[in-house]
């Protein structure tokens, strides 16, 4: 008997720290898309790309990097719920739709 008690508290203290990762793990990076594409006709092959990292509520970060022969620009937008309170890009927008698996 002694011995199931023992098995219970442990099975009580395993439960209760998987609650915690649950919830602990909706802050970390779970999903990602990424686009690439060519913005320019001019330039060959698709060098430029946007890649949305999200947590399990749909926050985090939309990158895009726009190549051309005279440099590289790159650009960052925040993402609430899916969404951006900056204008996104076609791009973006399906980088964001990848990573909710839309």
């Amino acid at each position: 008997m002694a011995q199931f008690k023992g098995l219970e508290k442990n099975l009580e203290k395993l439960s209760q720290d998987l609650e915690t990762l649950k919830k602990e793990s909706q802050f970390s990076v779970q999903k990602m898309g990424v686009v690439r594409f060519n913005p320019f006709s001019e330039i060959g092959g698709d060098q430029s790309f946007s890649a949305a990292f999200l947590d399990g509520n749909d926050n985090g970060l939309v990158i895009t990097s726009l190549y051309t022969r005279e440099g590289n620009r790159v650009y960052g937008k925040p993402i609430k719920k899916g969404a951006s309170e900056h204008s996104l890009s076609q791009e973006e927008k399906e980088a964001i739709s990848r990573a909710k698996g839309s």
